[in-house]
């Protein structure tokens, strides 16, 4: 992937989520990820009160979401309309839960934005990661969010490596992107629009739009 085909425009469609505007005069969605708690906290205030109830300091959830009483929910948050937070879900905060999405049995959230319909309905990690319109975790499928030697995250590209000046970046996973069960992304993974990647996957890098992510160094174009 190119440095164009790494910018917002080209992984995620913004009218699908409530944080649209915390991507303004960004480049790569990844520049959003220290906003997060500022964004909810400036938000969340301006919320329809019919439509949104406030359950604690920074936490706003709407009133048609379902959210398992067994949840563990913690602030700044938002939880959007037709959302659902199911059994034992661990939400640490600074977290965007979006319109008709699913955070489901075990699965950990931590300073991201899912866009609606997304869904990590089982023993996922998501942590400083950004999840497209309709993006799939299967079951075990986390984002590893900080680098073994805690130095800064850079995302390959043909034209050179971006250095985010981020030490915690998970991934971004890009519309309607199926991710197989137990697998790991590495920190700086950027998958394109409508790509797949097989289960027991390790990702590192960057896979383009409409592609199969086979293992390391074997990437299909979809027909």
């Amino acid at each position: 992937m190119n440095h164009d085909e790494l910018t917002i425009d080209n992984l995620l469609d913004l009218s699908k989520t409530l944080a649209a505007k915390i991507f303004d005069g960004l480049i790569y969605p990844w520049e959003a990820l220290p906003k997060i708690k500022e964004y909810i906290m400036a938000v969340g205030p301006t919320l329809s009160e019919e439509e949104y109830e406030q359950r604690g300091d920074g936490i706003w959830i709407a009133r048609s979401a379902k959210v398992a009483p067994t949840a563990y929910i913690a602030g700044p948050l938002i939880v959007c309309p037709n959302a659902e937070i199911r059994h034992c879900a661990f939400i640490r905060g600074s977290a965007i839960v979006g319109m008709e999405s699913v955070v489901g049995n075990s699965t950990e959230l931590k300073n991201c934005i899912i866009f609606r319909g997304a869904q990590v309905p089982h023993y996922n990690y998501i942590g400083d990661s950004i999840l497209g319109y309709k993006a799939h975790l299967g079951a075990g499928a986390i984002t590893s969010n900080l680098k073994s030697d805690k130095s800064i995250v850079t995302v390959p590209s043909e034209d050179g490596k971006i250095n985010t000046e981020l030490k915690k970046f998970g991934a971004i996973v890009g519309d309607n992107v199926e991710v197989g069960c137990n697998s790991v992304l590495n920190p700086g993974t950027v998958i394109g629009r409508g790509s797949t990647v097989y289960p027991l996957s390790m990702v590192r890098g960057t896979i383009p739009a409409n592609s199969i992510y086979k293992k390391q160094g074997e990437i299909a174009e979809k027909l």
